[in-house]
């Protein structure tokens, strides 16, 4: 953990963003959403705050990037292969790892990939849901070149009024890549 540490102060003090800890998590589990995404610096500044700050993520990724010599970096790095053939069985393993006692922030990207989309995946949703975690906001701001984390809080299952809350807050945020950024919405508000 040291040495993790002291790479993300190394990076910090090298890079052109700025981290930011509005609000730290009050528990060692949850979810933590990352948006805007729209390019893979993302994932570094992800990597790099959450070592910052002393936060065991994992995140989920296409199983093609944990196969040959990458597979045993992004695990050691907290990946979790997902089959996209099958992505039903998502929910369900998180929430058995989290039953199985693991401790962590899933960090899951609702955009999905890096291009401009018409809604947010749910996942997030569900997974916080089901398995009664809370939810963090995470961003990249480009415009302000901050990345950080907001406001902690559990969702009440009004998707509309809950979406409404993450929208207010990831206002005016734009990604590295502003015009690949998608509006938090997603398909179940109607």
């Amino acid at each position: 953990m040291r040495i993790r540490r002291a790479l993300a102060s190394v990076y910090w003090a090298l890079s052109r963003w700025r981290p930011r800890l509005e609000q730290a998590p009050d528990e060692d589990v949850g979810i933590l959403v990352g948006a805007p995404h729209t390019s893979n610096w993302d994932f570094v500044l992800m990597l790099a705050l959450s070592w910052k700050f002393r936060i065991r993520v994992k995140f989920l990724g296409k199983h093609q990037l944990f196969a040959g010599p990458l597979g045993p970096l992004m695990r050691a790095l907290g990946g979790i292969p997902v089959d996209r053939r099958d992505p039903s069985r998502v929910v369900a393993e998180i929430v058995s790892r989290l039953e199985a006692g693991e401790r962590f922030f899933l960090v899951v990207t609702p955009e999905g990939t890096r291009s401009r989309g018409a809604h947010w995946r749910s996942g997030f949703y569900r997974i916080a849901r089901e398995a009664d975690l809370t939810v963090t906001l995470g961003y990249v701001d480009r415009t302000t070149m901050t990345t950080g984390l907001g406001p902690t809080f559990r969702l009440t299952g009004d998707v509309r009024a809950d979406m409404d809350r993450i929208r207010a807050f990831y206002q005016g945020k734009t990604g590295v890549r502003p015009g690949l950024g998608t509006q938090p919405r997603l398909r179940e508000e109607g």
